[in-house]
């Protein structure tokens, strides 16, 4: 493994796995996403054929299964609004103050499974030192963490919930020029959505360790993939949605609703597993 004994690997200056030898004998692994998910890291002692799982103090343990279950149950509730009111939109005579309505509902709960993700990160328990351990910190509302990948792909999600929530306020306001529209709703929808896609690319990157990949039985692996499909379906309905100044109408109105309603039931689908992935 080097002079230092261990081996790093993941994508520029992200670490995203690292291998090192333990003192007693043996070897650690530990994996970004287990340890701030599960609370896991893996050691196998000298002699051991496989490796075994070592956890962090109940205490982190518990307070990652909390923010889980509310990172898990907003995206579940925010998906399943967007998805009503992409389908008020496209099927309804209502008018278009209900369909916002849920829209807003939904990008609240968007916002709070943001934030709850964000919390994940910043209180997982961490490797220091090393021993095949996990340390816990006290509980923070807040860090700023660029150099961890996990730390800026929540941060960007948190980010484009908080842009989409000024797209979907906006969205309530009447009379609008298509300039008028374009630059207070459609702008910050784009925005949001490249977020929303930069997001989850590093996510993309902590799960593979850098470069792309293909676990089917990873359960991250399989929470990433539909929340990229997710950004991606939303990204298509943004661009659908551009107002065009010359006629005053979408580009494709069933594009941007059908965009919307698949894209936001793949992140209830994605919320759903994830409630699954926790210690």
């Amino acid at each position: 493994m080097g002079h230092s004994e261990e081996r790093a690997e993941g994508a520029g200056p992200f670490i995203t796995r690292l291998t090192w030898r333990l003192e007693e004998g043996g070897t650690a692994v530990w994996e970004s996403r287990a340890a701030r998910k599960r609370g896991t890291l893996a050691v196998r002692p000298a002699g051991a054929a496989e490796s075994s799982e070592r956890r962090a103090d109940s205490a982190a343990l518990a307070r990652l299964r909390r923010l889980n279950s509310l990172a898990a149950g907003s995206f579940t509730i925010g998906g399943l609004l967007f998805a009503v009111g992409a389908a008020l939109a496209q099927f309804s005579t209502a008018g278009p103050t209900l369909s916002a309505t849920a829209y807003f509902i939904g990008g609240v709960f968007f916002t709070l499974g943001g934030y709850a993700s964000l919390a994940q990160t910043v209180n997982a328990p961490r490797r220091e030192g090393t021993a095949g351990e996990l340390t816990t910190h006290a509980f923070r509302w807040w860090s700023y963490e660029p150099g961890r990948v996990d730390w800026l792909s929540t941060f960007l999600l948190f980010q484009g919930t908080l842009v989409f929530g000024v797209n979907l306020l906006d969205a309530f306001l009447q009379g609008l020029t298509a300039r008028q529209t374009n630059r207070l709703v459609w702008t910050p929808d784009m925005i949001g959505c490249v977020l929303f896609l930069v997001s989850g690319h590093l996510a993309v990157i902590e799960v593979c360790h850098g470069r792309p990949c293909f676990h089917g039985r990873s359960l991250g692996w399989w929470i990433v993939a539909v929340n990229q499909l997710g950004s991606a379906l939303f990204m298509v309905s943004a661009l659908a949605a551009f107002t065009r100044p010359a006629t005053d109408s979408l580009v494709n109105v069933g594009v941007a609703n059908w965009g919307t309603l698949t894209g936001a039931l793949c992140f209830a689908v994605a919320g759903v597993l994830q409630a699954r992935e926790r210690p």
